[in-house]
């Protein structure tokens, strides 16, 4: 017989698992209430994922992306917020020796009460949390409460602890930083449970996780080794058997200890099928499968999808400077991408659909490669899992982008167990290709002024970059070599700023000459650098989707909806300066959409032929950006 862990879920719907069956039974839905801890709202019917969401479910607002609706909802970030329910226990999963409450993401500052007992304080986004309560439950008349502390003020209490002031407040909080507003998204700070919530009961025994580590990859031969995590309630023996879909490869017998047990199991893979990008060759898969079984019993098993390649960061002295490249399976790719946003502000609404439907647009633009930037969030499953299918490359920034970080003590273990999660989480994806440690802090330290503007005397000065350095260039790169040992790291993007000679020579560059600095189209010729990792300009939304934020009366340059609209300090007058120099500009705004898009796709098409002429010096384009997380002016190619 058959048994495996007990499963049920809590965001939506309630799913159990029985210790015999292969499926879930989907027993009931939840009904959670809403209140603000003022008890000015209360919402008896509402949605566990987002505040924002409920109130809008429940009409108290209107669609926070409509006319100048984001500025009129700011009061939402600021409150505290409570979710309740009542809820009996399906089957007899306290029966099993462990039954924990998992959470795979709670957003950001959340206390958890279950029965009138506190189980949990979460402080980051980015995190799972795991809690046993068996302890806690009762067969039936169950009540969990969720308190979401507003990071807004949890911001500003931390900022006041600090005797200098960061250069963005938002730093202090493990969160998506783009909902504090960006150059191209809204001001929007969201709180709810945005990943799955659910009971695991199980007993005995469970694999808690299993990495086919690729230690040497070629068409003849894959060496590799399943390093496999089991957790156990007792002492005693065990078989572990690996397959490659139906076909045994390896079992070994083991003595179990109490808690925590690894296991490494060798294994080859004669003349293997291999994982390729997008346009070198077909995007393989092999579905290994780990079974564990104690007493002549399958108690639990795992699957991991993934492929078998070899991913090598090439940097090399030359006559230039220093190579940058991604070698293949032994080849040498030049890079064609784009960088990558959440594709949402409220990120338990992005439907598989939209994810496929991108997939589709970037594969049939015959892109190879995204950098998931490191102002949203470490993606969801789903996502990965399309990348691994198409051949799409991941560039995966950690989630720090454009300010400087506390990094006192508990700041700094909490972004560890972050890390080693998303880590653990995304290594065997075969499209992981790079890990990098942060967006643009490197450059913006040593370019952008804030010394001066901040008034860091020379101690803090010491401190802050000795605080980044720990993290960067310590922290996060031992913990990438600790639990992902065959994938590169790269401390910051870009390596140098646009303005040294030096980011055109070595590492990566962000060029932003065209735009920021107001430089013509023709300076994309003459600026290539070896891995151009972000450049972009500026074009307007479809008509559609001005039509869908906007009435009549807003649909023309300079009126205040537009205006809300268009985030970038002087994105319209940007706009406005490179169209008289290559258009008549129009007098229609209908007309004036139209050419923006026309411009738009002149910069950028002027970039990516510079970048492709000037192979092998530049291996890499990766525009800015492929998509948006809400309808505005922005440097998307793909509307929201």
């Amino acid at each position: 017989m058959k048994l495996k862990p007990a499963v049920f879920f809590l965001a939506f719907l309630l799913v159990v698992s029985c210790t015999n069956n292969k499926e879930p039974s989907r027993l009931h839905s939840f009904i959670w209430s809403l209140h603000d801890t003022g008890d000015s709202i209360n919402i008896e019917d509402a949605k566990l994922s987002d505040v924002h969401l409920s109130l809008l479910a429940n009409k108290i607002i209107t669609d926070p992306f409509y006319r100048d609706n984001e500025n009129k909802l700011q009061w939402i970030g600021e409150k505290d917020w409570v979710f309740e329910t009542d809820f009996d226990l399906p089957g007899n999963i306290t029966k099993h020796e462990n039954v924990n409450l998992v959470f795979e993401g709670l957003d950001t500052y959340a206390t958890v009460f279950l029965n009138g007992k506190q189980i949990l304080q979460a402080d980051n986004m980015f995190r799972h949390w795991i809690v046993d309560v068996k302890s806690f439950l009762r067969k039936n008349g169950n009540t969990m409460r969720i308190v979401f502390t507003s990071p807004i003020g949890m911001n500003r209490e931390k900022q006041e602890q600090l005797p200098y002031r960061l250069p963005e407040i938002r730093g202090f909080t493990r969160k998506a930083a783009y909902q504090f507003g960006w150059d191209w998204g809204p001001r929007i700070v969201t709180m709810g449970v945005w990943r799955p919530a659910y009971f695991e009961a199980w007993s005995r025994a469970k694999i808690k996780d299993v990495f086919i580590e690729q230690q040497s990859v070629n068409t003849k031969k894959a060496t590799l080794s399943a390093e496999i995590a089991v957790a156990a309630t007792k002492a005693g023996r065990g078989k572990l058997i690996l397959f490659n879909g139906d076909e045994k490869l390896k079992e070994m017998e083991f003595n179990v200890v109490k808690g925590m047990n690894s296991f490494a199991i060798p294994f080859t893979i004669d003349e293997p099928d291999l994982w390729w990008p997008n346009g070198m060759g077909d995007s393989h898969l092999y579905a290994f499968r780990t079974e564990l079984q104690m007493d002549g019993n399958q108690i639990d098993e795992k699957l991991v999808k993934t492929g078998l390649r070899e991913i090598e960061l090439v940097q090399e002295i030359d006559s230039i400077g220093k190579s940058f490249y991604f070698k293949v399976n032994g080849k040498a790719l030049f890079v064609k991408g784009a960088n990558y946003v959440p594709q949402d502000n409220f990120l338990s609404r992005v439907t598989e659909e939209k994810y496929r439907q991108l997939f589709e647009t970037m594969v049939s633009s015959h892109m190879n490669m995204l950098r998931v930037w490191g102002g949203g969030i470490y993606e969801d499953d789903l996502f990965y899992q399309l990348c691994d299918e198409n051949g799409i490359l991941v560039w995966q920034d950690f989630m720090f982008a454009g300010t400087i970080y506390p990094c006192d003590s508990a700041f700094v273990e909490n972004v560890k167990t972050e890390a080693q999660q998303n880590i653990e989480r995304l290594r065997n994806h075969p499209s992981i290709a790079l890990w990098c440690g942060n967006n643009e802090i490197d450059e913006a330290w040593h370019n952008w002024g804030w010394k001066k503007s901040l008034g860091y005397s020379e101690k803090d000065s010491t401190e802050i970059w000795n605080d980044y350095l720990h993290l960067f260039e310590e922290v996060l790169p031992s913990l990438v070599e600790k639990y992902h040992p065959t994938c590169d790291y790269w401390p910051s993007s870009p390596s140098n700023g646009w303005g040294t000679e030096e980011a055109f020579l070595e590492g990566d560059v962000h060029y932003w000459g065209v735009w920021w600095g107001g430089e013509p189209f023709s300076s994309y010729e003459n600026h290539v650098g070896r891995f151009n990792s972000e450049y972009g300009f500026q074009g307007m939304p479809d008509l559609k989707t001005i039509d869908k934020f906007t009435i009549p009366k807003d649909r023309k340059l300079g009126s205040e909806i537009m205006d809300v609209h268009q985030k970038h300090p002087f994105g319209w007058e940007a706009i406005q300066q490179y169209m008289e120099r290559d258009y008549k500009v129009p007098d229609d705004f209908s007309d004036y959409v139209y050419v923006s898009q026309l411009l738009q796709a002149r910069g950028i098409k002027t970039a990516i032929e510079a970048h492709r002429r000037a192979q092998p010096h530049c291996m890499g384009t990766l525009y800015w950006q492929l998509n948006d997380c809400w309808p505005v002016t922005s440097w998307s190619s793909v509307d929201y």
